[in-house]
């Protein structure tokens, strides 16, 4: 027996460090999305600057964060088809529909309205950012 490491070590070490950074970045995600939303209707409701500043602020980090998602989410997809391609082979009719549905529907749909909520602030009005906003939730609630 050797002490080297092989591929298929490498491997599955590669897939459970993209797991749990994905799992621990995803509901962390879904969560700060509804603290934004809450604190966006709050200042939309109130004008208040302080709800303002408190929204931009949440809102920087809930976009690091949900890169770090797309990022994982995306490298475990490509993950599950090389280091378990034959679970991926038998249970893919049943797999695939979802993670289809997840792509072009719920990813699209934050895709399209994460953009605005990040740089429409003095593009589009209050109201349609605010509305961008709680999509964006419910993209990601979609997604996940």
């Amino acid at each position: 027996m050797t002490d080297l490491m092989t591929v298929v070590d490498w491997s599955r070490g590669l897939f459970a460090l993209t797991a749990m950074y994905h799992w621990l970045f995803v509901p962390l995600t879904l969560g700060l999305s509804v603290i934004v939303g809450v604190m966006e209707t709050i200042y939309y409701r109130s004008r208040s600057q302080e709800w303002l500043k408190a929204t931009k602020f949440w809102m920087t980090l809930f976009g690091i964060n949900f890169a770090m998602g797309v990022a994982t989410g995306i490298i475990l997809e490509f993950e599950f088809g090389t280091n378990w391609s034959n679970y991926s082979w038998f249970v893919g009719d049943i797999f695939g529909a979802p993670l289809a549905i997840e792509g072009l529907l719920a990813f699209f749909m934050e895709a399209t309205f994460i953009a605005i909520m990040f740089f429409g602030w003095n593009k589009v009005s209050p109201g349609f950012h605010l509305a961008s906003t709680w999509l964006t939730t419910a993209g990601a609630s979609i997604s996940a």
